[in-house]
């Protein structure tokens, strides 16, 4: 049984992002997909602080399944399909072993570590993080030193509320656990997942974008395909969901007719402009706005998406000889460009093919010197992406320090949804220079700042040039003003300050306290066992000489207390305190009295304690000794347990003991060196300000999210005709256009399902499975066929139990021929010398015939074959035009009449074997 939960990105719902599904085969809980929504959207100008923002009812489903999925899949490297994933691996327990391509590992590690830093560097996200210059609020609240926001209702709300940011570190954690496959590379998985099989197919729209296909022995195959795209790009090839460069196009025979199809209809009611009228249109945008001394802002993503556009301009550079500086303002944008230039084998397109020269053509002539030139950068694929009109900043600080305001240029900065980071805080100042353009080239997510100007500017296209109508809208002059809640760290300064310096030294010294007595009960815990060994031999020894120390000493050790009372055992007794009520370290008070305290025994006036016991000579004498806790010893059934950690500290003292003093100092430079090149951060508060942007720019959209539109969608689903369909991650209107196509084509199945969030799907029917052992002689008699992967065979016999396995074994059925006399007597109802009824062997034909692969079969063995009508396939003389009525009778139409039977209609010969042939080479016969 299958059961379907979208946990979010379901369909029919206005917020399609981030997706996250869980799907359950019999007992295996699979994760498709673990994105992160918006952690800092705008809030509506209606907002409730009671309310519960977007993202809770996921995060809390999440947090709910994430330590009982046994198995996760990401399927690209955005932060809609893998952005919460560190956080839920490192917090929610959600360490089930996760799959990925080679690609999207680096690139989902980047995209997210630049989104966290991000909203770190601005931001208390709440998660009791000690934050610098004051509390740091666990639910994620400003510092009580932000400012105020003028009295408005328009921007309140959502900044007080829990946010799942991770940290740099657990993001690179994360990750690294990941486990990476190639293309077509399957995976058979183990433990609780065993039976299952995972393949990883090219979806398009990102570097490393994955289709899944998971076969179960019991569900059969589920195609999980979101976010793809089969138009050739820059920098990546289509999907092989349908064949490219194919005359008659096709589905990739390997993922047709799946059991069970997962796939998006976000777009399923767009019509996309072409890709040649989009990028002309941007094109011309950049180089009109620079021309004229102005500047444009270029929102993109960190990761995915960023480098067709990167390859795009930077062609373009090349092409025009511009000379304008190309700004790509991110954290993680060198970081990123390294990976992918060793990853040149996952590329398509045509940056893959050649290498560009500085006139936009192949040039090989250039490539010795270049290597001479740039020592760094010659790694396969350097050239390919070596970008070299592109600058690289940090923040907006360094960019404005390299390049003024009046300076015309080209901006790139993270993140394309302008709710936080650089390109909000670039926008806050570059939308008031008239005449700037901002450029968009995706919608961005609902309640973001770059949607609200998505929307801003298709409301002012005609009714004919909005984005979903095929057409390149125009630019339009924005105007008004825009109040943004801005978010920053400042440092702290004034008392604000020595306020932080104290409570830092307080917790310094606490801190070092701490860590000593941690050190010396660590020692206490870790005495040597010989030292015990040798004590417990020296004992007797050992008390001889105590008693006769006692008797020597006699009685200066007696108690001299004249109220008789008993001293306190053990030392337990008060230090004496001087008048500011510190001790001096020497003596004790008991009981009124001054003792003396000393750690060995001496001659003096000091204490004394008596045993209960006595011995033959008298009261025992029982001196004070320094406190000494013995050592508790942790077993169980295998005696003492062992500290693993004890070991590896004794490993690691012992390895730093064999190193030499010059191997010593060298790591001490070492790290001295690393501490001087990382500054220490200055103690800083988090703020919050309003700020009024009185808009002036002007502002373009050019679709280039590299997604397939519905004219694509309603052709490609069909043709994978699938026996069941969830669709996820889509708007209601999109949803209904969808199902309303498929509904029109009687081949396609009926079972379509649009499970809404938190909604669960169950599909067939729960099916036990067992395992049982196969006997040598029943193995010798099975006659197997080839089935696509696996190997099919009819076996009947008899189950039996062994005593020396737990698993049953499957034998040979016995057949006994007794003979009674019913036997002998003659049989009535047949005739004298007629032989008994036998019932014929039956074959059974595994497999899904396609007219289409048939077509192909026929072809290479000479017989012409053309699909007329729906389901049927002429072969021979009546499949050639021209051809008389006579030769007519080698003619033979094969027709697919119902699910799981075919027909071969037409007239014994040569045609009709051949035919009949190939049809049983397509499928696998297996003989009961």
């Amino acid at each position: 049984m299958i059961t379907f939960t979208p946990l979010s990105g379901a369909a029919s719902t206005i917020r399609t992002v981030p997706l996250a599904y869980l799907l359950e085969v019999d007992d295996v809980r699979i994760l498709l997909d673990c994105g992160s929504p918006d952690w800092c959207p705008e809030p509506p100008a209606d907002a409730d602080e009671n309310e519960p923002l977007p993202w809770e009812k996921y995060c809390d489903a999440l947090k709910e399944c994430a330590p009982t999925v046994d198995l996760v899949l990401l399927s690209h490297g955005d932060l809609s399909h893998s952005g919460l994933y560190p956080y839920a691996h490192a917090h929610w327990g959600l360490t089930a072993p996760t799959y990925t391509t080679l690609p999207v590992q680096p690139m989902a590690r980047v995209a997210v570590t630049e989104d966290v830093e991000a909203i770190r560097d601005e931001q208390d996200v709440g998660d009791n993080t000690p934050s610098p210059g004051g509390e740091s609020a666990a639910d994620g609240s400003e510092s009580p030193s932000s400012e105020e926001p003028p009295t408005s209702p328009t921007l309140k709300s959502g900044a007080k509320k829990r946010r799942y940011v991770a940290t740099a570190q657990q993001v690179i954690d994360a990750f690294e656990s990941v486990n990476v496959l190639r293309y077509s590379q399957p995976c058979h998985l183990q433990g609780k997942c065993q039976g299952l099989t995972i393949i990883p197919f090219n979806a398009g729209h990102s570097l490393g974008g994955t289709i899944w296909k998971i076969r179960s022995p019991t569900a059969g195959t589920i195609l999980y395909a979101v976010d793809m795209n089969h138009m050739k790009e820059r920098h990546l090839d289509g999907t092989v969901l349908i064949r490219q460069g194919s005359a008659s196009g096709g589905v990739f025979e390997t993922l047709a007719r799946p059991d069970l199809l997962i796939t998006d209809a976000e777009r399923a009611n767009v019509t996309t402009a072409r890709r040649k009228d989009r990028d002309a249109a941007l094109l011309d945008c950049v180089t009109a706005t620079l021309s004229s001394r102005n500047s444009l802002l270029l929102p993109c993503d960190s990761s995915s998406r960023v480098l067709e556009l990167l390859v795009l301009l930077d062609q373009h550079w090349n092409y025009s000889r511009l000379k304008y500086p190309i700004c790509l303002l991110s954290r993680t944008g060198q970081e990123m460009l390294t990976f992918v230039r060793s990853m040149m084998e996952w590329f398509g397109g045509t940056i893959s093919k050649e290498d560009v020269g500085e006139d936009g053509k192949p040039d090989g002539r250039r490539d010795r010197r270049r290597r001479d030139d740039d020592h760094d950068e010659d790694a396969l694929g350097a050239f390919a992406l070596r970008f070299r009109h592109v600058e690289f900043f940090m923040n907006a600080d360094s960019l404005m320090q390299a390049y003024s305001h009046k300076d015309p240029k080209l901006i790139l900065a993270v993140p394309a949804t302008l709710s936080h980071g650089p390109s909000r805080s670039i926008f806050a100042k570059f939308a008031e220079i008239p005449d700037n353009v901002v450029l968009l080239t995706s919608r961005s997510e609902p309640g973001t700042l770059g949607r609200l100007l998505f929307d801003k500017w298709n409301d002012s296209q005609r009714e004919e040039a909005k984005w979903d109508r095929g057409r390149i809208g125009s630019n339009i002059m924005m105007d008004g003003v825009l109040r943004l809640e801005m978010h920053s760290k400042v440092p702290l300064q004034g008392a604000e300050l020595e306020e932080f310096l104290a409570k830092e030294r307080a917790a310094r010294e606490k801190e070092a306290a701490q860590q000593a007595a941690l050190a010396r009960s660590q020692r206490m815990l870790e005495a040597d066992e010989a030292d015990s060994e040798s004590d417990t031999d020296t004992d007797s020894g050992s008390d001889d000489e105590e008693n006769e120390v006692e008797r020597s000493l006699g009685d200066d050790f007696m108690d001299t207390a004249e109220d008789g009372k008993r001293a306190r055992p053990n030392g337990r007794a008060k230090r004496k305190r001087d008048a500011n009520g510190l001790t001096d370290g020497g003596d004790w008070e008991e009981d009124g009295v001054t003792r003396i305290s000393f750690d060995i025994y001496l001659k003096g006036n000091v204490a004394k304690a008596t045993s209960f016991f006595k011995s033959a000579e008298g009261q025992t004498q029982r001196f004070r000794m320094f406190p000494y806790v013995e050592k508790k010893r942790r077993v169980d059934e295998y005696g003492e347990t062992v500290d693993v950690g004890m070991w590896l500290r004794k490993g690691k003292a012992l390895e730093e003991d064999a190193e030499s003093e010059e191997t010593k100092e060298a790591k001490r430079r070492q790290q001295e060196e690393e501490a001087k090149k990382a500054p220490r951060e200055p103690p800083s508060k988090f703020v919050t300000s309003y700020v009024e942007v009185q808009l002036a720019c002007r502002l373009l959209f050019v679709d280039l999210e590299g997604l397939n539109d519905g004219r694509a969608v309603k052709t490609i689903v069909p043709q994978v005709n699938p026996r069941k369909m969830i669709l996820v991650h889509a708007p209601q209107p999109a949803t209904e256009a969808l199902i309303e196509s498929c509904a029109n084509i009687r081949a396609m199945t009926k079972e379509i399902f649009a499970p809404s969030q938190g909604e669960t799907v169950q599909l067939g029917q729960h099916t036990n499975s067992f395992s049982i052992s196969l006997s040598d002689e029943l193995l010798a008699s099975i006659k197997m066929s080839r089935f696509e992967d696996n190997e099919i065979g009819y076996v009947s016999g008899r189950v039996s139990s062994l005593a020396s396995s737990t698993i049953p074994v499957l034998e040979p059925a016995v057949v006994t021929h007794l003979q009674d006399t019913a036997a002998r007597k003659p049989l009535r109802g047949r005739m004298l010398g007629s032989r008994p009824t036998q019932t014929l062997p039956q074959s059974t034909m595994i497999g899904e015939l396609k007219l289409t692969s048939l077509k192909s079969r026929l072809a290479s063995v000479g017989v012409q074959a053309e699909l007329v009508g729906e389901g049927v396939l002429i072969c021979g003389a009546a499949a050639r035009r021209g051809m008389s009525s006579d030769a007519l009778g080698d003619s033979v139409a094969v027709r697919k009449t119902a699910r799981g039977r075919v027909e071969l209609e037409g007239s014994v010969s040569d045609v009709y074997h051949v035919v009949r042939r190939e049809i049983y080479s397509l499928l696998a016969l297996v003989a009961a």
